[in-house]
């Protein structure tokens, strides 16, 4: 996070300029600071610094991860980078703790007072034997020339006992050689009397520079020579004489004495800046621990490189395989170390996982082939209720799709079928309402170990069959039974009529008015018996090309008449329209829907007085380039009851004058036409009931008829087998 490295950046400043003012605040820079302070002071600039490189590697780590398939928010990049530089880190604190601490107190011996007393006493010791040993020479060459200056008085310089004396005074004086020098002006350095056991013959003993010290008032110099001490002083005499005399020495003794003064300067120089080196050591340590420090973090993030690399291609190929692209595969590994066998091991089991899925598809692409292909809806569920799969068939008839019902809770989709998906086996017959659609089904439910199955027919039409065959049996056997008595009521009431009619002379007009209601009661049950005749036995349709427009205009005349108050419409695509068709059967099915339309238009009358403008529409029209024709009448009467499909059922009216046999036989029409039949309300109030037909079908059934293939009426009705074949 941002305000880490910003806090640990202002943590490192602050350590930063603390330390200089606890370094520049000490009482004096010629002193060193205590070993156990300097130590401290790089431990705290040393730890911010390692841990704002740590947070600098850490943001590194992270923005490369972004780039990397491994994701993660760079966790991996991160362990890595903390982990080498906690490798690195603590390690170097304690080699760092323990060098400073070492070099601190070794330096602080060396820059002690113990040590500089030391190394200025040797310098003192060394200083003062040199001075002592001079002095003497100086000393003994003075004395001397007190001596030459009596024994001048004595004897002359160049008398053999001025000679003895003069050496004996050299050897005397513990002196190496002497010499008796006049300077002359003009003339120069004259040696008058030497001793010379060296051999160095008539050299300038007397320097120039030191000639001009004496000049000036000097008695006496001594000087350093290299080999020996050398000492002048001004005999006491007329003339401008000296006596040089020298002590050879041990050149060693001469340098060591200037060594000593030597190293005691170098020393009084490195202890002035001590503090300094103390400083620049330290701060010298601390730069190349944070290089180290630096360098591990590098290395440590070029090795999550190295090492994330191999994973992000597993999971770059791993993700793939989840999108569905099984030939997704790593790379081949260069080593054969454990992210080589593990990428081996990867692409092993994709090629294995390769197999299996194509191996899976073929088994799942016949299973939904062959679950697409059953007429049965299945449905498999989880323990949840949860549909893991469903066929087309079982969408169909629940009224949804595959893709939308996947999923999805069955409770949801169809409550009745999830009332039966309990733990055991069982076979039940329900009822359910898909959409508004009432479907009986015969449903068996299996359980597995994932969940249960369900698999269950569309048998809502074998029901339909099964009670209309029932009404078309009870509807023959009451016919036959009522339809023998009914004539002889109907002709005895007639006779009575005529024979009797007239010889009634109490109240004639109620015997006559009787024995009308007699025959017209006996009129309606026989037109009621004709209508259960006509469902029990429908005629076998003959079909022939016939103009369905003819005949829907005599159906709509034939009301027309009767009800002019209702205005009555043909709408169809050409002026004449043909097809294949038995024309009484259609006709018949034609004014029946007519007729319905009719008394729905005159019960909302009843119910609404201010309605008046009724009006009934029969259209024809054909679609999909002919093959089908639609036929489809519009009213707006009343409108349609709730449970419209139950309208086709024998004996089920929602009029009370009415036998509930009108669209049954309507129904049955169509369905012996190869035709289906439906119903949906009027935009505008009212319905709409549709049929339509297949032409193709049609025109091979009279074809069929012509080529003498039609069976005879002793077999089976052709009706009966080629919707068999249809359907």
């Amino acid at each position: 996070m941002p305000w880490i490295e910003f806090g640990t950046f202002i943590l490192a400043l602050g350590v930063a300029l603390a330390s200089y003012f606890i370094v520049s605040g000490a009482p004096t820079t010629q002193r060193l600071l205590s070993p156990p302070l300097v130590a401290l002071l790089l431990v705290g600039n040393l730890v911010p610094g390692i841990a704002l490189l740590v947070l600098i590697g850490r943001r590194v780590a992270k923005k490369r991860a972004q780039r990397s398939v491994v994701g993660g928010g760079g966790r991996l990049h991160v362990r890595l980078v903390a982990t080498f530089s906690l490798i690195a880190a603590v390690p170097m604190l304690l080699v760092v703790i323990f060098a400073s601490l070492l070099f601190q107190y070794g330096v602080e011996f060396w820059f002690s007072d113990r040590a500089r007393g030391m190394l200025e006493n040797a310098a003192i010791v060394a200083q003062e034997y040199n001075d002592e040993y001079r002095t003497r020479v100086l000393n003994n060459t003075v004395a001397m020339g007190s001596d030459i200056v009596n024994y001048l008085d004595e004897a002359p310089i160049d008398t053999p006992l001025f000679q003895q004396g003069f050496a004996g005074q050299v050897y005397q004086r513990e002196l190496s050689e002497a010499a008796i020098i006049v300077v002359t002006k003009g003339v120069g350095e004259q040696t008058l009397a030497m001793v010379d056991p060296y051999d160095r013959g008539d050299t300038l003993r007397i320097k120039p520079e030191l000639l001009v010290r004496l000049r000036k008032g000097e008695s006496s110099i001594v000087t350093d020579s290299g080999d020996r001490i050398e000492a002048v002083t001004r005999l006491g005499v007329k003339e401008e004489a000296y006596l040089w005399a020298a002590r050879v020495v041990d050149p060693k003794m001469l340098a060591q004495s200037e060594r000593a003064q030597t190293v005691s300067t170098d020393y009084r120089r490195l202890l002035e800046r001590s503090r300094a080196l103390q400083l620049q050591f330290n701060i010298a340590l601390l730069a190349i621990s944070l290089l180290i420090v630096g360098a591990a973090v590098w290395i440590a993030l070029a090795v999550a490189d190295r090492l994330v690399r191999p994973v992000g291609d597993l999971v770059d190929a791993a993700q793939r395989i989840a999108e569905g692209d099984l030939s997704a595969r790593v790379p081949q590994p260069v080593s054969e170390d454990e992210i080589g066998r593990l990428a081996n091991a990867f692409n092993r089991m994709a090629h294995t996982i390769d197999e299996q899925t194509s191996a899976l598809d073929s088994r799942r692409a016949f299973i939904e082939a062959v679950l697409s292909s059953v007429t049965a809806g299945v449905i498999s569920i989880d323990h949840a209720h949860k549909v893991r799969l469903i066929n087309s068939s079982a969408a169909a008839l629940l009224k949804s799709s595959v893709a939308g019902a996947t999923g999805q809770a069955l409770e949801e989709l169809a409550p009745e079928l999830d009332a039966l998906a309990a733990d055991e086996d069982r076979n039940e017959i329900v009822q359910i309402n898909a959409g508004g659609d009432p479907r009986t089904l015969a449903v068996k439910v299996v359980r597995d170990e994932a969940g249960h199955v369900l698999t269950f027919d569309d048998i809502t039409q074998q029901v339909l069959d099964q009670r209309r065959a029932a009404w078309a049996d009870v509807a023959r056997r009451i016919a036959h039974e009522i339809k023998n008595p009914l004539t002889p009521i109907q002709l005895a009431a007639e006779r009575l009529q005529r024979r009797y009619g007239k010889q009634v002379e109490d109240d004639p007009s109620t015997f006559a008015r009787l024995t009308e209601t007699i025959i017209r009661q006996v009129s309606d049950l026989r037109r009621m018996v004709d209508e259960f005749s006509s469902f029990a036995r429908m005629p076998k349709p003959v079909f022939r090309s016939e103009s369905i427009t003819d005949i829907a205009r005599q159906a709509l005349f034939l009301h027309e008449v009767a009800h002019p108050d209702t205005r009555f419409s043909l709408e169809q695509d050409a002026d004449q329209m043909h097809m294949v068709c038995d024309r009484r059967q259609i006709g018949q099915a034609l004014t029946n829907i007519v007729k319905n339309a009719v008394e729905a238009i005159e019960q909302k009358k009843e119910n609404d007085p201010e309605f008046s403008d009724g009006k009934i529409v029969l259209s024809i029209a054909t679609q999909n380039e002919g093959r089908q024709l639609t036929i489809c009448i519009a009213d707006n009467g009343i409108g349609l009851p709730q449970e419209r499909d139950r309208l086709v059922e024998p004996y089920v009216t929602t009029r009370s004058r009415g036998t509930g046999l009108g669209l049954a036989i309507v129904k049955k029409i169509v369905e012996e036409h190869f035709g289906k039949m439906s119903f949906a309300d009027n935009p505008g109030g009212g319905t709409v009931i549709e049929m339509t037909f297949d032409t193709e079908i049609l025109s091979r059934v009279i074809s069929d008829e012509n080529a003498g293939l039609v069976a005879s009426s002793d077999d089976a009705p052709l009706t009966k087998l080629t919707h068999k074949r249809s359907s």
